[in-house]
């Protein structure tokens, strides 16, 4: 796909739902009693690969358009599937399933496509195990495919080595089937979107500081779960219209929860205009509009607490940093390197091809902005974020830009280039 620079972007668009909020939806919907109603999921295919799962597992599924209805069978209604799940190329389906299936009365598998079965699995398998899970990487090397025989768990203190949600829900999630209390702790606060999710079904949390715990048999009942719009798709808006000039966006119902909204720190912190309207809150999540408008960046220094808070937006704010005036670190986001590509080798050369002065370093990179950029061939290794982030540097870089596989961002974002077109002046050349 090739596009241009533009001048002026103008509208409002209404983001597709947040990728975690509707794996989730699926997957606490089947395990609680009656209907689950969730609205503005994301029919990306990720979560649709989330969906295949759990309706091999016996639960009916009614998928029409951004509604979906789960009928769910309680905590101890799935059944063994037939075949092997597949989670295609989801992570967090692979990882939060593990907690779900390692207490199951019956066995099962998992496994995915060719870049999930190079992403660690060891960080979900070892915790369980300590619960007393049986589940072994079935090629030896902590990845997918993995086997998984139900077993019964007890309840643990899981000191996490890193702030990871996918990691903390699914130990919440084997934690609903122990014999007593399961906590876990993490070296900084991760997205909460499992907490929140579980105690709007009637689980019963608590927590202090970076610690959550979960009692054991909750009873799951049956709740609407209204999905916000997904701030990491967001971000690509946000960067479109703060990098290109005479641009104004009105970017409509936004999750806009703490432990997600690392991105719009990091934007005001580097001078971004960006304003809050119409805040409110649906099932513990809060929600906002956000109206953008093009400004003049500088650099800034990311990380430590806020990296856990905004790890699938920095390489959006890296082709930002590449537009702003000054330096701009990131550090502490070792993180980027066990993505769907390693997300800090894939910036680097890519921004590098466009001209950008950045140095990867081993947790991050080093950008000196406010070079002029131009047009390239840019290699998006079929990661749906580096395709993303790289159209939105295309509209403000000099020339003609081409996104290798652009077709990607069916991953989170089917509707991405139709919806960025219609903010006005916009060409893709297929």
């Amino acid at each position: 796909m090739n596009i241009q620079k533009v001048n002026g972007l103008k509208g409002e668009v209404q983001i597709p739902g947040d990728k975690s909020i509707s794996h989730r939806g699926i997957m606490l919907g089947a395990l609680a009693k009656g209907t689950t109603k969730i609205t503005n999921f994301l029919q990306g295919a990720d979560c649709l690969s989330t969906i295949g799962c759990f309706r091999q597992m016996g639960i009916e599924i009614e998928n029409t358009s951004n509604e979906v209805l789960v009928h769910g069978k309680g905590l101890h209604g799935l059944r063994a599937p037939q075949n092997t799940l597949d989670v295609g190329n989801s992570g967090t389906t692979m990882r939060l399933l593990c907690g779900i299936l390692s207490p199951q009365a019956f066995a099962s598998a998992l496994t995915g496509d060719r870049s999930i079965q190079t992403r660690p699995m060891k960080r979900v398998i070892e915790p369980l195990s300590q619960m007393g899970a049986d589940i072994q990487s079935l090629k030896g090397n902590g990845c997918a495919p993995l086997q998984i025989q139900g077993s019964r768990l007890k309840g643990i203190h899981y000191q996490s080595p890193v702030a990871s949600a996918q990691v903390k829900s699914c130990v919440l999630f084997a934690g609903m089937y122990a014999d007593k209390t399961t906590s876990v702790t993490e070296p900084v606060l991760s997205r909460n979107h499992s907490e929140l999710m579980l105690q709007h079904l009637g689980a019963k949390l608590s927590g202090e500081g970076t610690t959550v715990s979960i009692e054991p048999e909750p009873l799951l009942e049956a709740r609407e779960i209204p999905v916000p719009g997904d701030i990491s798709s967001a971000a690509y808006f946000i960067a479109a219209g703060l990098l290109v000039p005479h641009s104004q966006i009105l970017i409509k119902n936004v999750g806009v929860n703490p432990t997600r909204s690392g991105m719009l720190k990091v934007c005001h912190a580097m001078g971004a205009d960006i304003q809050y309207l119409n805040e409110h809150r649906d099932s513990g999540e809060p929600t906002a509009d956000l109206l953008v408008t093009s400004s003049s960046l500088t650099g800034t220094v990311i990380e430590g607490e806020i990296i856990p808070t905004l790890i699938d937006e920095l390489p959006m704010l890296a082709v930002m940093a590449a537009f702003a005036q000054g330096k701009t670190i990131i550090r502490n986001a070792e993180e980027l390197k066990v993505k769907e590509s390693d997300r800090i080798k894939a910036v680097t050369e890519n921004l590098s091809a466009m001209g950008a002065d950045i140095t990867a370093t081993c947790d991050g990179m080093i950008i000196n902005g406010g070079r002029r950029l131009t047009g390239a061939d840019i290699r998006t290794q079929k990661d749906h974020r580096i395709a993303m982030s790289f159209a939105v540097a295309a509209l403000a870089a000099e020339g003609v830009t081409h996104i290798g596989d652009a077709d990607c961002v069916n991953i989170s974002y089917p509707e991405f280039y139709q919806d960025l077109q219609k903010l006005g002046g916009i060409r893709f050349d297929r």
